[in-house]
């Protein structure tokens, strides 16, 4: 668990990313100025809204990279690379508000009972497609258990109830997640 001092780090770290982007400049995170739990390799997910709707969100589930790293880059390409909006301008800042998703180690789930709404996200992958919802989504929009499974098979494009067949593997993960 980050406290307090760390999670004001990264919000500042993700707004300060995205800001010096406008300037084709690059974040220089010099991970000996970080306490251990910045510097530690986890996933992380930045989550960009603008007047409470969703404007970017991207992020990595996999520990690759330390968290100071895996937030600067999650932000800039939360703000310039998500493919479903037009990048973030520099004008918008004032009103972009920012929330860090930081990921745990992902794990399988054998019994879809074990899930838990509102702490665990989900990762439902069959064939070549793969969906993932973050754990905050289900309790924004009030759905049970089955309907959140639902929308994770449905962000993988597959068919709402193709988390019953044998060929699906669900797996969960939990956040910490902590906003502007």
């Amino acid at each position: 668990m980050l406290d307090l001092s760390h999670q004001q780090q990264l919000l500042r770290i993700a707004r300060d990313s995205i800001t010096l982007m406008f300037d084709r400049k690059r974040p220089e995170l010099e991970l000996g100025l970080y306490d251990e739990p910045l510097r530690r390799p986890s996933g992380a997910f930045v989550t960009l809204e603008e007047h409470g709707e969703l404007r970017g969100c991207i992020g990595s589930i996999q520990a690759v990279a330390p968290l100071v790293h895996a937030v600067s880059t999650s932000a800039i390409n939360a703000a310039f690379r998500d493919p479903r909006f037009m990048p973030v301008g520099r004008e918008e800042m004032d009103a972009i508000q920012i929330e860090i998703s930081v990921m745990s180690p992902i794990e399988t789930v054998r019994d879809v009972e074990e899930i838990v709404v509102g702490r665990d996200g989900l990762i439902i992958t069959k064939g070549g497609r793969a969906g993932l919802l973050l754990p905050q989504v289900a309790t924004e929009h009030g759905w049970d258990r089955d309907t959140f499974l639902h929308h994770t098979c449905l962000k993988a494009g597959l068919a709402p109830d193709s988390w019953r067949s044998s060929g699906c593997r669900i797996e969960r993960f939990s956040a910490q997640v902590f906003s502007e």
